[in-house]
């Protein structure tokens, strides 16, 4: 399978858009989406094109596409409006024997593993994308596709067949992982 894995679009409509551009293009199965969907966050700035009805239109059509994690900036009101569970701090998904813990970092991360063997740990929460091999884990952070922070562009990731990708929202590859 192929999955599209996304994190803190905070509620920009034009980005969600060209992400999801990329997920017809690339012919991706599911959309794993990291938290931070709908609000912008009281920390950062109002992005362009900021427009959560519309964010929760575009998602609902794709529900059953889904697999959404909380971010601190996610709510229950936020949950109101869309047609896909978000509430949870994990998910834990096992594709082709691999496993993939997938949370948005505010309550686990790199430094904060949760207990278990997981081959796969993707986060986003920072804003800085990073992809690298650690031990016997892959560590992923999407980045953000809205507010990327440390002077990197807006960025999301790609899983198939045990490789992560990061790309730019050109569809650009940055980086590729294996493990």
């Amino acid at each position: 399978m192929k999955y599209l894995i996304v994190s803190d679009i905070h509620g920009s409509l034009p980005a969600l858009e060209k992400v999801l551009e990329f997920y017809k293009e690339q012919a991706c199965h599911m959309m794993f989406i990291l938290g931070d969907i709908l609000n912008y966050g009281p920390r950062n700035s109002i992005p362009e094109g900021i427009n959560p009805k519309g964010i929760a239109e575009r998602l609902n059509s794709m529900a059953d596409e889904i697999i959404a994690i909380r971010g601190n900036c996610d709510s229950e009101v936020d949950q109101m409006l869309l047609d896909f569970p978000i509430l949870a701090d994990y998910a834990l998904v096992a594709d082709n024997g691999k496993r993939l813990f997938l949370t948005h970092g505010h309550v686990y991360n790199e430094e904060k593993l949760p207990k278990g063997k997981h081959d796969y740990l993707f986060y986003g929460h920072t804003h800085l994308w990073k992809l690298e091999k650690k031990e016997n884990m892959v560590i992923c952070n999407t980045g953000s596709v809205t507010f990327p922070k440390g002077g990197n562009v807006p960025t999301f990731a790609i899983f198939e067949d045990g490789k992560v990708s990061i790309y730019d929202l050109n569809g650009t590859k940055l980086k590729e992982v294996s493990k």
